[in-house]
């Protein structure tokens, strides 16, 4: 390294040890500052792109001699001037100031960290130990420990929340996806190496008795964990989750961070509601009669428009991401009877609302034999019954948590045809997400603030019928022989609809898609 007057040289070898690069760095003789136009944040003190204040110019070159600094001139006509002495005697003592207090910062943060690797090897000659002659605890979940109050238990977790209460306290919210609980470390347990390096997001192994809390205090549970002795299994980065994201980061940084915003409380209660959702719809349809199939999902037809298709090669031929299982629902039917199936269904649409997924779990039904009034008698009997089976479940109270304001719907729903559903959305000045009016042929089951969750019709069930329609829409009948078939073998009236269970989530929690979506990437 080599330094001369106005410049220093740098010196580089290269990694074959045959070439040396030279680079030339020469410190600004001018700084520009401009009070206007400036900015201490992206300026780099250039004449386009000014710093905003002298002290940051100072600050920019660290020590003196200071360059000229150039500021807005006040004469007219005249854009810069050099700053005045007044004004530069004025800026260098700020910097004498901002050099003292980081010096003095900087002391201190050494001072800090010094203390702390000293406390820190101190800690490393404590040694806790599981005591022998205390009971062998029970190993249990967090909502199974009220029946085991008073006795001594072991539970693992994640550290959820966490708070030092001078050398001799720790208080820790432990959580394991099936609760929460308040545990309670005192003295040793706290002041040995791995309680000080302890962390959020950490997973631990606790012992302890359990303990109901004091009259007047207040717990999850109503009972805490008090510790005599804990393992570390894997320790967390300093500051736990809170160094990735928090309640305030903008939903780029949310979204991008979806595998740790989850283990948060409100997201976490989201997908529990979401799972008792989706057992109730199951439920439902058992109790029904309904077989359950497993379509696939990787397919080489199409459902709904071709312009909304994942395509993707199949061993040399073209194949699909699955739109809708609607028509292996309908080939089942003559088999099993009424069908249903949960399952993902994919739309390449490059839609940017909140009611468009590319990928969403896709409930869908299909039955035989039956009228267009029966398929609105079960549209409606499917709501209702699952969100009776939802509010019965112990995921209600999550759906309170979430949205406290919630309403089940009441029977009968208003029914009426699609003239009539443009007319009353008009009146009561219902709309789309871009502002504009529902038209003829977009209206199925609407629900506030979300729009439509369900989508349902009787099915073509006569055989040269569903040919013509192959052929106005310019679609290949060969794929589908197979569905073709089932109009030839036995044909009969027939309805079925798929329902969105984000939309449905969307509408039972009064929340935004984004919040509850199963999967990490979506076109939000």
């Amino acid at each position: 390294l080599m330094f001369c007057l106005k410049e220093f040289l740098l010196l580089i070898k290269a990694a074959s040890g045959e070439m040396l690069t030279l680079l030339s760095f020469a410190p600004a003789e001018e700084l520009y500052v401009s009070d206007k136009q400036g900015s201490d944040v992206d300026g780099d003190g250039s004449e386009q792109k000014p710093f905003k204040t002298p002290l940051k110019a100072l600050l920019f070159v660290g020590k003196e001699p200071f360059p000229v600094i150039y500021v807005d001139s006040q004469k007219e006509g005249e854009r810069w001037a050099v700053i005045s002495k007044t004004q530069m005697k004025n800026t260098k003592k700020l910097f004498s100031r901002e050099q003292m207090k980081n010096e003095s910062k900087e002391k201190k943060e050494t001072e800090d960290a010094e203390r702390r690797e000293k406390n820190l090897e101190e800690a490393k000659t404590i040694v806790i130990e599981n005591d022998p002659s205390l009971p062998e605890p029970k190993t249990v979940r967090i909502d199974k420990l009220e029946a085991l109050r008073e006795q001594r238990v072991k539970v693992f977790g994640w550290v959820h929340r966490l708070r030092r209460q001078g050398k001799n306290l720790l208080f820790i919210v432990l959580r394991d996806g099936a609760g929460f609980l308040q545990c309670v470390l005192t003295d040793k347990l706290c002041q040995c190496y791995n309680g000080l390096v302890l962390s959020t997001e950490s997973t631990v192994a606790l012992y302890g008795t359990v303990k109901p809390v004091p009259e007047g205090k207040q717990a999850p549970g109503g009972h805490e964990l008090l510790c005599d002795f804990w393992e570390l299994i894997g320790l967390a980065p300093a500051g736990g989750a809170d160094n990735l994201l928090n309640e305030e980061s903008d939903v780029d940084v949310q979204l991008n961070n979806r595998h740790m915003m989850i283990r948060g409380e409100n997201v976490s209660k989201i997908l529990k509601v979401r799972s008792t959702v989706t057992q109730c719809f199951r439920d439902h349809f058992f109790s029904r009669g309904y077989y359950e199939i497993t379509p696939p999902t990787l397919v080489q037809t199409q459902v709904e428009g071709g312009s909304t298709l994942f395509g993707l090669d199949y061993f040399g031929e073209n194949a699909y991401l699955t739109q809708s299982s609607q028509l292996y629902l309908e080939t089942c039917i003559p088999a099993l009877g009424d069908t249903f199936c949960i399952a993902q269904s994919y739309r390449a649409e490059q839609s940017r609302t909140r009611r468009h997924l590319s990928e969403y779990t896709h409930i869908e039904a299909e039955c035989p034999f039956m009228t267009y009034e029966d398929l609105l008698n079960r549209l409606e009997d499917l709501v209702c019954d699952v969100v009776d089976r939802v509010l019965k479940s112990p995921a209600a109270q999550l759906l309170y948590d979430i949205n406290p304001v919630f309403k089940p719907p009441k029977r009968p729903f208003k029914r009426m045809n699609y003239t009539e559903a443009i007319v009353w959305l008009k009146e009561h000045n219902i709309k789309k997400d871009d502002g504009t009016f529902y038209e003829f042929g977009e209206v199925d089951v609407l629900m506030p603030n979300v729009g439509e969750i369900v989508g349902g019709s009787m099915r073509i069930w006569d055989a040269e019928e569903l040919l013509e329609g192959y052929k106005r829409e310019g679609i290949d009948p060969t794929p589908y022989y197979w569905y073709t078939d089932q109009r030839k073998f036995g044909t009969c009236p027939h309805g079925g609809y798929g329902l969105g269970l984000e939309r449905f989530l969307t509408w039972l929690l009064h929340t935004h898609t984004h919040t509850h979506t199963h999967t990490l990437q979506e076109t939000n």
